[in-house]
């Protein structure tokens, strides 16, 4: 049985290495996609309400990490990650529907956050565990996502709100 194990190791390291990769390139098509249909608040508020139920691996005490480090973890990917989304990202009107306009430096931005991501998985699984690294970086990518979210969302109640005003104004 050992044997059969550690025959195993080797893929199942080149597969738990290659799992971000497909997940992020998941991600890129997604996101790519995003790009080509209408903006809506749904279509922004839904996904981290979505990511939010991720909350939930907390009541498992092997997911659980300190305080200090899951703040940490938050604070820097709504502070530093989210900074490149936020830039790349720019909601525009186009008739009566919001659109995303694509940004030439979009597609680069999110492969550099994933490269970074990636890189930055291996360093922190040195030293911590497996399910306290994937409890961290829940916890970095849902401050990324929530204020890049957020921002979207404002700019989309001001797009949507000034269509709005200018409708009922008498002419």
């Amino acid at each position: 049985m050992a044997n059969a194990l550690a025959a195993l190791a080797g893929p199942l390291k080149l597969l738990f290495a290659l799992a971000p990769v497909v997940g992020g390139a998941g991600v890129l098509v997604w996101r790519w996609h995003e790009t080509r249909t209408p903006v809506t608040a749904k279509s922004i508020v839904i996904p981290p309400l979505g990511m939010a139920t991720g909350f939930c691996m907390f009541f498992a005490p092997q997911m659980r990490v300190p305080w200090t480090w899951g703040l940490t973890a938050v604070v820097l990917g709504a502070v530093l990650l989210a900074i490149p989304l936020i830039r790349s990202s720019r909601l525009e009107r186009a008739g009566d529907v919001v659109m995303m306009r694509r940004s030439q430096g979009f597609l680069l931005i999110l492969l550099g956050l994933l490269a970074l991501r990636i890189g930055l998985h291996e360093w922190v699984g040195r030293y911590v565990s497996p399910t306290q690294t994937a409890a961290l970086f829940f916890l970095l990518a849902f401050g990324m996502i929530v204020r890049w979210r957020t921002r979207m969302y404002l700019r989309y109640r001001e797009l949507t709100g000034a269509q709005a005003g200018a409708k009922s104004q008498p002419a």
